[in-house]
């Protein structure tokens, strides 16, 4: 693609694995400076040596998204090192089971911080450069608070603020002509995804039966096929699209599984 993302600053939560890191290296694919957000310097840094043995440029700040302070920090030292911000990827979460016989409160309120709160936060802080820049915004979000799931009753509600969220965003930010869309992700085969898949007994089988329920291929989509639509919703090739909320999931949320 050229997306003409040349020295974009595009901002990635959680960029240092799985999806994030897939769309961190697409970012940087195309020209663009993926800055990455998340708790583990370890983890950021190792992402950032492994786009840049490919080519490419990145950056990271280390930050805790549940903390609203760390939030603001990492946004000020995005600015500070790089003047400007063209775009923000909110990414980071995890499906973390608190259901509604297994949660409790304080324990529902902490993942809604993990999964939704820093959505907001993020964009709240970039929205000053966001308005310089008329950079646009993705969100990422998942399957369950369309299909449910089960015993994941604060990720569901999570998701759903997600998707609500941006749509309103793209109301709220007409005006400054900020674009905002989500991709949705049904069953996306990332290293997260294969520790759980190997905590089964027979890891093979369940994997089969998964992919087995994904209408289109009967396979797992791909971290770069998630990016593929990240990064397009993101630039200007996407020009006249805002308030999307667009499903990468071969089918899986809207088509029958039974087919």
């Amino acid at each position: 693609m050229n997306l003409d993302l040349n020295n974009k600053i595009i901002i990635v939560t959680g960029g240092a694995k799985g999806i994030g890191l897939g769309i961190c290296k697409v970012l940087a694919s195309e020209g663009a400076i993926p800055f990455i957000i998340g708790r583990n310097e370890a983890d950021n840094l190792k992402a950032v040596k492994e786009i840049e043995a490919a080519g490419g440029s990145a950056k990271y700040a280390q930050a805790e998204l549940t903390d609203p302070e760390d939030c603001e920090k990492a946004i000020k030292q995005v600015v500070n090192e790089c003047g400007r911000i063209d775009g923000l990827i909110n990414n980071a979460g995890v499906n973390d089971d608190i259901g509604l016989e297994s949660g409790n409160y304080a324990s529902f309120m902490a993942s809604l911080h993990k999964n939704l709160v820093h959505y907001y936060l993020m964009a709240h802080y970039a929205l000053p450069e966001l308005k310089k820049s008329k950079g646009n915004i993705v969100n990422i979000g998942s399957k369950t608070a369309d299909t449910g799931q089960g015993n994941t009753s604060a990720y569901a509600a999570s998701n759903g603020g997600r998707k609500a969220l941006t749509r309103e965003w793209a109301v709220e930010l007409l005006k400054y002509g900020i674009r905002v869309n989500a991709v949705i992700v049904a069953e996306c085969f990332t290293p997260l995804y294969a520790t759980w898949v190997n905590s089964f007994d027979n890891p093979e089988e369940k994997l089969r039966e998964i992919s087995d329920k994904i209408p289109f291929g009967k396979r797992m989509t791909t971290t770069e096929e998630i990016a593929n639509m990240v990064v397009f919703l993101l630039s200007e090739k996407s020009s006249h699209t805002t308030g999307q909320i667009v499903y990468v999931d071969g089918g899986y949320t809207h088509l029958d599984r039974a087919l």
